[in-house]
């Protein structure tokens, strides 16, 4: 189980339209968030990547970098990126069961036709720039999101008030 205040695993994914994405060679001012989102076939992470990606800018300018990363094929990713319009915020692709089972998520079996055989639940992952985990949130089904407007306001606190990581002990 990765904790607050440890060393999270290094992470590489390519991403849609662009260059691959590697968790170590990103220095945001605060924060990389990482979204680790169930595929193109959840309508939840379409409006949640909308939510994230509408606010994209807002995150940028608090020094926090936003990734939304899935285990979907690039065909499946780059139909997320264009059909849900999203314009901002990157979409990797290709995560391995293993890799999610690394940092925690919970795997899911398909249990609809236009689901994949097996995939992994919803989690964010808020990263400081050594790669210690900050503080993260799991799901075991598509609900229960915090949304991003309540991330927002929480970052804010934290980057305001030196707030540390909680939940190490």
């Amino acid at each position: 189980m990765l904790k607050p205040k440890q060393r999270v695993p290094d992470l590489t994914v390519k991403t849609v339209g662009g260059p691959e994405w590697t968790l170590s060679g990103q220095s945001p001012e605060n924060f990389t968030f990482l979204f680790f989102y169930r595929g193109y076939h959840c309508p939840i992470c379409r409006k949640y990547l909308g939510s994230i990606d509408r606010k994209f800018d807002d995150l940028s300018s608090m020094g926090i970098y936003a990734v939304a990363i899935s285990s979907d094929s690039e065909e499946r990713a780059t139909r997320s990126k264009d059909e849900w319009k999203v314009q901002h915020l990157p979409i990797g692709y290709g995560l391995s069961i293993d890799q999610a089972r690394h940092w925690g998520l919970y795997i899911s079996r398909a249990i609809k036709a236009d689901e994949p055989e097996i995939f992994s639940e919803p989690g964010l992952f808020i990263v400081r720039p050594n790669l210690e985990l900050y503080a993260a949130s799991l799901q075991t089904m598509p609900f229960t999101r915090p949304s991003i407007e309540e991330l927002i306001g929480g970052f804010s606190y934290i980057i305001q008030n030196d707030y540390p990581g909680r939940g190490e002990a």
